[in-house]
């Protein structure tokens, strides 16, 4: 363990980092890029859990015409069926894992108990978490910070589709540029849209940092593990 920068962490990954090139659904060959780093680091003794979010199969912009409450119990259950794929994926590199859901689907998942989630970590498995925080109006960044609140998790990695945070949309916006590192009080002010504001003040109320990095570049979750300087620190 002398040879990591954190022991344990929350790894949150969108859903739309787990459809590749595709833009849309599961591409397997990405997921199981995914979790041969995060075999990689189990294996160096770090505790792991992970929530995933639905962007690939379920926006909340897409049932603008919908009631609210019905469009976001529908991006939880998309984010059921990431975690059964991520949970597929790692078992099958050997990773005991466990899946756990906000919202009760016994014959799938556990149902969420913190103290069983803790456990689970404690004996080396991964901990995938689905369902956001079980709630509407709640997104799953604010799952994971709340997630990684509840665990005692030493940082939040999250992966994205782009390599850091800037002052702008880098697709958009050709003279974005991309801070080292940055505070939550500056995310904030600023407007810059790493995590819901939520999210974002939950983090900063407990003192959690936060590395945003890419998740297309290769080994850059066990380059972070490790204590190199990836992508965007906030703090």
């Amino acid at each position: 363990m002398s040879d990591v920068a954190y022991k344990r962490i929350l790894l949150k990954i969108s859903g739309e980092a787990l459809s590749g090139a595709r833009g849309n659904g599961i591409d397997v060959e990405t997921i199981g890029k995914i979790c041969d780093e995060i075999k990689i680091i189990v294996d160096m003794g770090v505790e792991v859990s992970i929530v995933v979010g639905g962007g690939n199969f379920w926006r909340g912009k897409y049932g603008h015409q919908m009631e609210r409450t019905t469009s976001d119990y529908m991006g939880m259950l998309a984010t059921t069926i990431n975690g059964l794929a991520l949970q597929d994926a790692l078992e099958a590199r050997d990773i005991h894992t466990r899946l756990q859901t906000a919202i009760e689907m016994r014959q799938i998942a556990e149902p969420y108990i913190k103290r069983k989630a803790i456990k689970h970590l404690e004996r080396g498995r991964v901990v995938i978490f689905a369902c956001g925080t079980g709630n509407p109006y709640f997104s799953t960044d604010t799952g994971a910070a709340l997630r990684a609140a509840e665990m005692d998790a030493e940082v939040i990695l999250l992966a994205k589709t782009i390599d850091g945070v800037y002052s702008a949309d880098p697709k958009i916006d050709p003279n974005a540029v991309k801070y080292d590192e940055i505070t939550y009080l500056d995310i904030l002010n600023k407007d810059l849209k790493v995590m819901d504001s939520t999210a974002t003040s939950l983090c900063r109320d407990n003192n959690i940092p936060l590395i945003v990095f890419g998740i297309n570049e290769p080994d850059n979750i066990v380059k972070i593990i490790k204590g190199e300087r990836i992508g965007t620190i906030v703090k």
